[in-house]
């Protein structure tokens, strides 16, 4: 499956993004989805997944009550929604696919990767 992420850009503190991922080559539903962010001179940070069936998804601790993921099988995506947005949250996104079935924190369980989009908050 390949991954193209977008939707990133440039917002201040307290705004909104909504990034995407569209899936080509297969269908999102054979995949636990996940969301990853990384800023300048840190490590790749777990956002948001979903699993495989839609019915579990996670956070991560600092995102939890601003950001929303949701899948949209008949088009192929997965949005990730991204509210009150702080500077802390600036970073490059990036989704990611998994066959293991759930929504899982592990980076390393994602086998496939999109190219990444970068989200920039001012403020």
């Amino acid at each position: 499956v390949q991954l193209q992420a977008s939707g990133g850009g440039l917002v201040q503190a307290g705004g909104s993004l909504r990034l995407s991922c569209a899936a080509s080559g297969r269908t999102f539903s054979e995949y636990a989805i996940g969301w990853f962010r990384q800023a300048p001179g840190k490590e790749r940070q777990f956002v948001a997944g979903v699993s495989r069936s839609g019915g579990w998804i996670q956070y991560g601790d600092s995102v939890k009550g601003r950001f929303s993921i949701s899948g949209d099988n008949s088009v192929n995506t997965v949005d990730l929604q991204m509210n009150s947005l702080e500077p802390e949250d600036t970073a490059v996104y990036y989704c990611a696919a998994a066959v293991y079935p759930l929504a899982t924190m592990d980076e390393y369980k994602y086998e496939f990767w999109g190219q990444g989009t970068l989200v920039t908050v001012s403020s």
